[in-house]
């Protein structure tokens, strides 16, 4: 099944993006799926989402329905190669359960935030079963102010960020009660079942991909090389500042140990007001979002009496050409960002310029060869090799933008979106989505890393806040 498969018209939002949903993993899903030997670098995502009221659940489970039936990938799981060298492969559940999937709880009174971001943690923190497709979504009501919650969990290696915003058209509305629900459409697959094809032509699959594979590496091998030939030193210096790090992490403080324990957090900022400090100081939101996040990973090591000069972020590049829904296109990044200015001018100018550099890297082009290239070593040395990376790494951010207009879920309006984006080994992983006015934050810490969350999560609402005022 290959790229292409075009969504319905579904919840009131007009959805004929194209789903991405190949047959087999990329190397780069594949390389992410592998690497979860080390369970600290597990590549799960979650999306708090703050509604209103109590979403109807019949609804939401109806419009869930078709969302699967459209989307191949949610009934799907990460199968095994049957031989070395292919790629795993996306299977059909023959025994899905979309009541496994979809869940519905009540917080305990009196529904404080802090309770259900607990909650919404220790749900995280839950390996998914590989028997099964890779989501979840559980409705949360019983919070203060008889708001309620959506926490949608769900693997990288069916989506990335902006694929997963895409993606959740399929249960959104633009109205509380639009004229009518979907019904839900038949599975898509012609004549015989997905299940019968997988299994008469699975294994053929697998040997043609494991011969092909060999010969495909070799010609991604070549064309690195060439654009290494014709560039050779600056494609070397690009190499060596992002796909082969050496030097360690730069923090005192969240070097060493890491664990399964996380801490959500979540933060919001008008986004009004940030656009226009941005472009007073002459950059982009982004620019802003990094330079209020640096700021703020620096005041809290001077809180906790160390010094930090700089910290090396992780960053997807998203590699998104179209405007398909699901899949990954993304080149991961990693740059160095000034903590220890603390004039949010001139750390505003500093990072615009070191963000300037990332987007021109000749590195990004070659890392999904060399993905294919290490997906192939067996999978302790994949993993090793992937501590030895991460541990280069103090922190990881996220950038994804979202709708600018209000969205319902089931009858309840989204008051806002939190993404507790992997932390992949880090000390922790901060996501910034927009929504109608506001950029909505999730910051996703562990434990062992990052001793006072609350801190931390202050003194990050305060860079943000400080680099606002600076280019008021």
């Amino acid at each position: 099944m290959g790229p292409g498969f075009a969504g319905p018209y579904v919840g009131g939002m007009a959805d004929d993006r194209p789903l991405k949903s190949e047959r087999r993993l990329t190397d780069t899903e594949a390389l992410m799926w592998a690497v979860e030997r080390d369970p600290s670098m597990r590549s799960t995502f979650l999306n708090v989402t703050f509604l209103d009221r109590a979403p109807d659940v019949v609804r939401f489970r109806r419009r869930m329905e078709a969302a699967v039936a459209a989307i191949p990938r949610l009934r799907q799981r990460v199968v095994p190669p049957g031989i070395p060298l292919a790629p795993p492969s996306w299977e059909f559940d023959p025994e899905f359960d979309l009541d496994y999937h979809v869940r519905h709880m009540a917080a305990p009174p009196p529904g404080h935030e802090r309770d259900l971001l607990d909650l919404a943690a220790l749900l995280y923190t839950d390996a998914f079963d590989p028997q099964r497709p890779l989501w979840q979504y559980t409705i949360i009501e019983g919070l203060a102010d008889d708001r309620a919650a959506l926490l949608a969990k769900m693997h990288h290696t069916i989506t990335d960020g902006v694929g997963g915003v895409r993606m959740s058209a399929m249960f959104l509305d633009l109205e509380r009660d639009p004229a009518e629900d979907p019904a839900s459409p038949p599975p898509a697959s012609g004549g015989e079942s997905e299940d019968d094809l997988e299994g008469r032509d699975g294994m053929f699959e697998s040997v043609g991909a494991a011969l092909r594979r060999p010969l495909d590496l070799t010609w991604r091998a070549v064309g690195g090389a060439m654009e290494s030939a014709r560039n050779p030193i600056s494609t070397a210096q690009s190499m060596a500042r992002q796909l082969v790090i050496t030097d360690k992490a730069r923090s005192p403080l969240w070097a060493g140990v890491r664990s399964m324990g996380r801490r959500f957090e979540t933060l919001s900022v008008e986004m009004g007001a940030a656009k226009q400090a941005a472009k007073s100081l002459g950059g982009t939101l982004n620019d802003l979002y990094v330079t209020g996040v640096a700021g703020g990973a620096g005041a809290y090591h001077r809180a906790k009496g160390k010094e930090v000069d700089e910290l090396r972020v992780s960053m997807p590049v998203s590699t998104r050409t179209d405007k398909s829904a699901g899949g990954n296109a993304f080149a991961p990044s990693r740059v160095l960002v000034p903590a220890g200015i603390t004039d949010p001018v001139a750390r505003f100018a500093a990072v615009h310029e070191r963000l300037d550099q990332v987007k021109s890297e000749r590195a990004l082009g070659l890392a999904d060869a060399l993905a294919g290239i290490l997906s192939t070593l067996p999978t302790p040395i994949i993993v090793r090799l992937a501590r030895q990376q991460v541990e280069t790494v103090d922190f990881a951010c996220s950038n994804v933008r979202g709708a600018p207009f209000d969205l319902f879920i089931a009858g309840a309006k989204v008051l806002s979106n939190h993404p507790m984006g992997p932390t992949a080994g880090t000390a922790f992983n901060i996501t910034l989505l927009s929504y109608l006015d506001q950029l909505d934050f999730g910051l996703n810490i562990d434990t062992a890393a990052v001793d006072d969350p609350e801190l931390l999560r202050d003194c990050l609402r305060d860079g943000l806040d400080e680099v606002i005022a600076a280019g008021s």
